[in-house]
């Protein structure tokens, strides 16, 4: 069963950094891809960045590219998005979603089989 949590959200300033986690709790961790989504109450839920299985590929929505970083570490199995420069339309509830031998260019919601429960980030103007 692939179970996944996330961690790091919280309260920030407009210009501020986080840093999120998404333990899996599963063994075979290193053969799914892993990416994250956002959502805001009433909205459709949002590619926000993916690491392949194999780590070698990462992609990024174009709203987030060069201030968001998604990274895995298998040993922990855990991904991070660090996110710095961080802007209050950033302000959503993060999810991590896990697809198996996925390389990290799948970018709809329905796409990943597995979803943690997610944590809320909020950037203050």
């Amino acid at each position: 069963q692939v179970q996944l949590a996330e961690s790091g959200g919280g309260l920030v300033q407009a210009g501020g950094s986080l840093r999120l986690s998404c333990a899996a709790s599963f063994r075979t961790f290193r053969n799914y891809a892993i990416a994250w989504f956002r959502q805001v109450p009433g909205r459709e839920r949002d590619f926000v960045a993916a690491n392949a299985w194999s780590g070698r590929g990462t992609y990024y929505a174009d709203s987030v590219k060069g201030r968001f970083t998604i990274s895995r570490d298998n040993d922990k199995n855990t991904v991070y998005l660090e996110m710095n420069s961080l802007k209050p339309e950033d302000t959503a509830d993060y999810y991590c979603a896990a697809r198996p031998w996925g390389t990290g260019s799948e970018r709809a919601s329905y796409e990943y089989d597995s979803w943690g429960q997610g944590t809320q980030v909020t950037v203050s103007s």
